[in-house]
């Protein structure tokens, strides 16, 4: 779930992303495969352990986990590493991911989750023994009240489902944040991801992911894609829920200006006496800056404002891109009309 880099040369946003440029670097034909192949890595792990292995060594979460970090880890520098309907609904909420890339997404890791249970589908029905084929799938298919391990109604369900994505999502956010060691970040979504589905394997046999419970529900009885609803909605709620609140996380952490709290801790240290300004409780002892001599701060405050401008260019590439960058234009043109030399005498 390593995110896509946004357009427009946003510095800031790509700041978010452990792997800048992905969007640029491929197209999204190749983005979407590559989510495809990730989806069905998961899915095929995944299911084959839940099918095959259930009473083995290996508990399935903590398969999908694995397999999750996996190809977060092979596939992740592509696409950005999804996987899961709910994960990019959440990201593009979030900023992180454009909305063009959404639908596609979705698909692709449909398809690639569809890929991996017929793949199954196929050696079991070829087996000499003439398997039960529906049941397997059956067996590891989400589902509630009768379809669940532990008779639990359709209400805790939906609310255990959310919560999972949920929490999911905002780990994936946080994981991949600025702020960050991102190297760890597809093991702590793994880890995550396995947790959570070991919680949920009594409630729906765990799912969090509409991608895993559409494939296992297309080869089940009937009653699992009557279910498939609940296993879809939940969890993209869950992820909107995510999405939504890092979204406003992130605008509450910004200035009237669209400047972030980081950009405002570069103030002045000097109040208009030249002494020190008095540092508020808490906050970090401000810099410690030369006095500037009398005669120096007479001929600066007697030159033209137009002079005093501060033409670095490294200034306007710091600037956010939630600054509308008129400001600074406008206030230059309004000093560099104004002439504060004295009359020539004589």
């Amino acid at each position: 779930m390593l995110h896509e880099t946004l357009p427009n040369g946003d510095a800031r946003a790509a700041d978010h992303h452990p792997l800048p440029n992905s969007e640029t670097s491929y197209g999204l034909v190749a983005r979407s495969l590559s989510e495809a192949l990730g989806s069905f890595l998961l899915i095929l792990a995944g299911l084959g352990v839940s099918i095959l292995n259930p009473q083995g060594g290996m508990a399935p979460g903590l398969a999908f986990g694995i397999a999750l970090i996996a190809a977060i880890i092979a596939f992740g520098h592509v696409s950005g590493g999804h996987f899961n309907p709910a994960i990019t609904l959440g990201s593009a909420i979030a900023g992180r991911t454009r909305w063009v890339s959404v639908l596609p997404y979705v698909v692709a890791q449909v398809i690639g989750g569809l890929a991996a249970a017929g793949l199954f589908w196929l050696i079991f029905s070829s087996h000499p023994q003439q398997l039960q084929t529906t049941q397997l799938f059956s067996n590891v298919a989400n589902g509630f009240a009768d379809h669940s391990a532990l008779q639990f109604p359709l209400s805790s369900a939906f609310l255990m489902e959310v919560t999972a994505a949920a929490l999911l999502t905002a780990v994936v956010l946080a994981a991949t944040g600025r702020l960050v060691n991102r190297t760890v970040a597809p093991f702590a979504i793994g880890l995550a991801y396995a947790a959570l589905l070991t919680l949920l394997l009594p409630i729906t046999n765990g799912s969090i992911n509409p991608a895993r419970s559409t494939a296992a529900a297309a080869f089940s009885e009937g009653w699992a894609l009557e279910q498939l609803w609940l296993f879809w909605a939940a969890p993209l709620l869950g992820a909107l829920i995510a999405g939504l609140t890092f979204r406003s996380v992130d605008f509450a952490g910004r200035g009237t200006d669209g400047k972030t709290e980081a950009d405002d801790e570069t103030v002045a240290v000097h109040d208009a006496d030249g002494a020190p300004a008095p540092a508020l409780p808490g906050s970090p002892a401000p810099a410690r800056t030369a006095p500037i001599a009398p005669g120096v701060a007479e001929a600066t405050a007697q030159r033209p404002a137009a002079a005093r401008q501060d033409n670095d260019p490294a200034r306007d590439d710091a600037r956010d891109f939630f600054d509308s960058g008129t400001e600074a234009g406008d206030n230059s043109e309004d000093d560099a009309g104004t002439d504060n030399r004295p009359a020539k005498q004589g």
